[in-house]
């Protein structure tokens, strides 16, 4: 259903775990699987914090990512994005068979991944 990016770390267990953030985690429509691999992956990026100052750092960059992809997509929810109740089988047919994966999802994943790198390389200069 919904799309990936991947990050290159020798391992596939990334997508596996990532799996069932599909139709807003589990069908549920909440928070779009793009959003909440692109969090994972900023952390996964930026390592564990040794400091309360560098934990609240990594979680002012979460909160500017949501900000960003809110402004960019509209929304962080799936049912919101989507327009679908995936937590309905009519609607994940329907999800099938048009083209929503395209319009919405594809770009969500698009956003989400530049968003991460924007932010990434902002802290890094």
């Amino acid at each position: 259903m919904c799309q990936e990016f991947e990050i290159e770390t020798g391992n596939d267990v990334f997508p596996q775990i990532a799996s069932a953030f599909a139709g807003g985690i589990g069908n549920t429509g909440a928070v779009c699987g793009a959003v909440v691999g692109a969090v994972m992956a900023m952390g996964l990026k930026q390592g564990r914090s040794e400091t309360m100052e560098e934990m609240l750092g990594k979680v002012a960059m979460a909160g500017e990512f949501r900000r960003r992809f809110e402004a960019e997509m509209g929304n962080i929810g799936c049912r919101e994005l989507t327009g679908l109740d995936l937590s309905v089988e009519q609607d994940v047919k329907q999800l099938m068979n048009s083209d929503v994966p395209q319009k919405v999802c594809f770009p969500a994943v698009g956003a989400a991944y530049r968003l991460v790198v924007e932010l990434l390389q902002e802290t890094e200069s």
